[in-house]
């Protein structure tokens, strides 16, 4: 199957060649006549970059009364009309009298013609599909991208793995600032919902990526932009209702360009949603708030942006029995969950695929997350950009949990002495807080001396503080507790440093890439954690990261790449204080090669490539998790991850276009040792059994996954689309043990978007997503844990995360 799907893609695409009848060559120059590499020629929805020489070649028979326009960053963008018979354009840019915001990611983002494997995905791809949903899934038909939700729908708190690598392998930026929380090394796209509504666009580099700030890249990395300056004053007003009672309201003004140099925008948005799985509620309000001075040669653009969100838990996920019909195992899973009432216990034996653990009306994640960023730019000509920024985050959040019937000991409370008894346990609500402050500042220098060098120096220096802590604010038997106490407190440090220089220099047809990175890490945390063991870690880092391609200009339309990048990566938080072996945990490192073959023309756009990425220590998921549902880990000293991507789109006629996706891999750890506890009688430890795995599959990891996006205009205004999503098996832990893994799935989603403008309106947008529509019962995550009983079996217990079935979103969007 996978080889006649690959084979077919490749034939309906190569097949467009048929339609090369005629040809548009379009030249662009600068005003001293120098060719510009890079630039982006657009007729319609077909986008081109020009080559080395400042060419590109439309391969179209239709291309006749059509405006082609021309744009590259530091250029004033410009257009001309194609006339009848005429197949070749000059384009002369000039210097912009103002750069619009493309400059802040210039120094982080691969480039066209660079050795780098990406992708691009443009504000336009993002308006017809935000409807609310969190921004992982707005790339789910990204290569190799696997996405879940906790709550099943994509609202709240979700998670994408890139190449079976997790948030925390991945690095994100927005505008070249670390979004990534410096200890846990994930990005919670929860803390700022409805982010993608002032996003001008996303770039997605697969493994270790160019260098950027912030935390490693191990699996890829995450580029956003927010909005460039728009020079005329526009309101919108964007909304979406939805099953399981989904909202989405947003409201977005912007000044235009003020006296010729000054710009504002704002934002306020809301998102709820009863969620998919039991009282999995979801309530976040966000806003962004910017202002610039924009002139000829300085760009000075501070912005603030936040979220408050209140998500109701359901880190536990759903017990294996309940999706597989296999009831008979549900009063084991009841032991193991610790549900011995009877009224809990019922509750779970009659339950379905939506069965949530918590019942507590309480039990919620709160978190509160402002950021503000001040940036500039200083652009003397066209050659020379210089680029800076400050930036500051303040989070602060809880979780709420009930405990029932918990020892008082475990909050470092005496024992209550009631009449002639003497009470150790009470039924008690609990808070864990998160209280930090992360701050820092960007630079990068890009100088282009010459159309054939270009160089690049860049950093950043970050600090981040942060307290955790717990209070109890209710208790049956209080003991000594008052109002305000910590029952643990524990506070870290870390400090960020980075430098990083690039040369990218053009000779001929080739393009030769060098990237050099120099990051240190110095990371420490003292006090008591929430088990009340003394916590006192420190950990100082430094790694040296090399990288360098090579680019290949076959002809006007194609090229092909190679390239070689070294990284290290720090371990994070938990893997200090929860590691499995209780040894101090080791960095990662990795060696990534990528070659990959690039062909574009005027209705057509395929990408194809190979990787390989080698660890030394990797930190493998075990299958179980903690208590805040993120992942135990441990290091293993050899693992692999290596595969081809295909990415390709064809736009059949002016009424059907097909985009298709492929991703085929194999991760494997070359020799896994598995730990598992045994107990005796008395359910005391007695020992732990080993078990030696060899070339076992990395958990989580499919070996495909492919995606498939069939679009139909029937009129320009109007557009249906079909995309699809094949995942094969994904493993919970590193044994390869079909009894504990996700099943594959195949589900489908419709689209239909219609654009109008009326009654004075710039444009009005009405979308319909219709997911899963043929209600395909599925998971894409979950974890798995177990012990051997008294009786020497080995029990294990699987949870997933079950994604919704057929479901709904309905959008209006108004751009005045």
């Amino acid at each position: 199957m996978m080889k006649r799907f690959i084979a077919l893609c490749t034939f309906c695409l190569l097949a467009t060649f048929a339609f090369a009848q005629n040809n548009l060559t379009v030249q662009v120059t600068d005003e001293q006549g120098q060719a510009i590499l890079g630039a982006t020629v657009s007729i319609g929805k077909n986008s081109q970059t020009t080559d080395n020489h400042g060419k590109t070649i439309f391969t179209n028979a239709k291309l006749t009364d059509k405006t082609v326009r021309v744009s590259f960053v530091g250029f004033e963008s410009t257009t001309q009309q194609i006339r009848n018979g005429e197949n070749t354009l000059t384009f002369v840019l000039k210097s912009a009298l103002r750069q619009t915001g493309e400059v802040f990611v210039e120094s982080t983002r691969a480039r066209e013609n660079g050795s780098t494997t990406f992708k691009n995905i443009n504000k336009e791809e993002l308006r017809r599909t935000n409807l609310g949903q969190d921004i992982p899934f707005l790339l789910d038909q990204t290569p190799g991208v696997v996405i879940s939700s906790d709550a099943g729908a994509g609202i709240g708190y979700t998670s994408m793995r890139i190449r079976g690598s997790d948030n925390e392998r991945i690095n994100v930026t927005l505008n070249g600032i670390p979004l990534n929380d410096a200890e846990s090394m994930g990005s919670f796209f929860v803390n700022l919902p409805d982010f993608a509504s002032s996003v001008e666009s996303i770039q997605v580099q697969r493994g270790i990526g160019t260098s950027t700030n912030g935390a490693g890249a191990f699996g890829a990395s995450v580029n956003i932009q927010t909005d460039v300056l728009e020079t005329q004053p526009y309101a919108e007003l964007n909304n979406t209702y939805g099953s399981f009672n989904s909202w989405k309201n947003t409201l977005k003004v912007g000044s235009g360009l003020l006296k010729d140099k000054y710009a504002f925008n704002a934002r306020l948005s809301r998102i709820a949603s009863d969620g998919y799985v039991e009282r999995a509620s979801a309530n976040m309000q966000s806003f962004y708030v910017d202002g610039g001075l924009f002139t000829e040669k300085h760009t000075l653009k501070a912005t603030v942006f936040g979220g408050m969100q209140t998500t109701y838990q359901a880190w536990y996920g759903t017990p294996e029995p309940l999706l597989t019909g296999n009831r008979d195992q549900l009063p084991a899973y009841a032991d193991a969950l610790e549900i011995y009432d009877e009224a809990g216990r019922q509750r779970l034996f009659s339950a379905d695929r939506r069965y949530n653990y918590y019942t507590y009306d309480g039990q919620t994640d709160n978190y509160k997350q402002t950021h503000a960023h001040l940036q500039y730019i200083y652009s003397p000509n066209e050659k020379f950009h210089v680029q800076s920024a400050l930036h500051y985050t303040r989070g602060a959040g809880y979780f709420e949990e009930f405990r029932p019937d918990d020892k008082l000991s475990n909050y470092r409370l005496p024992n209550v002495i009631h009449g002639a008894d003497t009470v150790k346990t009470t039924d008690l609500v609990r808070q864990r807080w998160l209280d930090n402050h992360f701050y820092g500042m960007t630079y990068a220098v890009n100088y282009t001396p010459s159309n054939n060098l270009r160089l690049t120096l860049g950093g950043a220096y970050n600090e981040y503080v942060g307290d955790h802590f717990g209070e109890i604010t209710w208790a049956r038997y209080a003991s000594t507790s008052n109002p305000g106490d910590k029952y643990y407190l524990n506070d870290a440090k870390k400090t960020d440093f980075n430098i990083y220089g690039k040369v990218d220099y053009r000779l001929g047809d080739w393009t030769l890439n060098a990237d050099l990175q120099y990051r240190t890490i110095n990371y420490n945390g003292q006090g008591p954690h929430h088990t009340l063991e003394l916590l006192n870690f420190s950990d100082k880092l430094h790694f040296f990261n090399p990288k360098a391609g090579i680019t290949y200009r076959v002809n006007e339309t194609s090229n092909v790449y190679g390239s070689y990048a070294y990284a290290s990566k720090e371990p994070v938080r938990k893997d200090y204080i929860e590691n499995p072996l209780a040894e101090f945990p080791r960095p990662e490192r990795m060696h990534n090669i990528e070659l990959g073959y690039r062909l574009r023309g005027a209705n057509y756009n395929i990408g194809a490539n190979a990787y390989g990425m080698f660890y030394k220590d990797q930190l493998i998921a075990t299958g179980a998790l903690n208590d805040v549902g993120s992942a135990i880990r441990q290091n293993v000293p050899d693992s692999y991850r290596a595969g081809i991507e295909f990415d390709g789109a064809w736009i059949i006629s002016p009424q059907f276009e097909w985009r298709a996706t492929a991703a085929l891999s194999t991760n494997k750890i070359k020799d896994f040792v598995e730990y598992i506890s045994i107990y005796d009688e008395n359910w005391d430890l007695a020992g732990q059994q080993v078990n030696h795995y060899e070339s076992t599959n990395i958990a989580l990891s499919p070996s495909t996954v492919l995606s498939n996006d069939f679009t139909y205009r029937p009129i320009q205004p109007l557009a249906f689309s079909l995309t699809s999503k094949y995942i094969s098996r994904m493993y919970l832990d590193n044994t390869s043990s079909k009894d504990r893994s996700i099943d594959p799935s195949f589900v489908n989603n419709l689209r239909a978007v219609y654009t109008l403008s009326a009654l004075g309106l710039e444009r009005i947008d009405l979308n319909l997503a219709v997911n899963n529509v043929f209600n395909t019962k599925f998971s894409t995550s979950g974890y798995t844990w177990g012990s051997i009983d008294p009786s020497g079996n080995h029990n294990f217990f699987n949870f997933y995360y079950p994604q919704a079935t057929t479901n709904f979103l309905l959008g209006l969007n108004i751009r005045f």
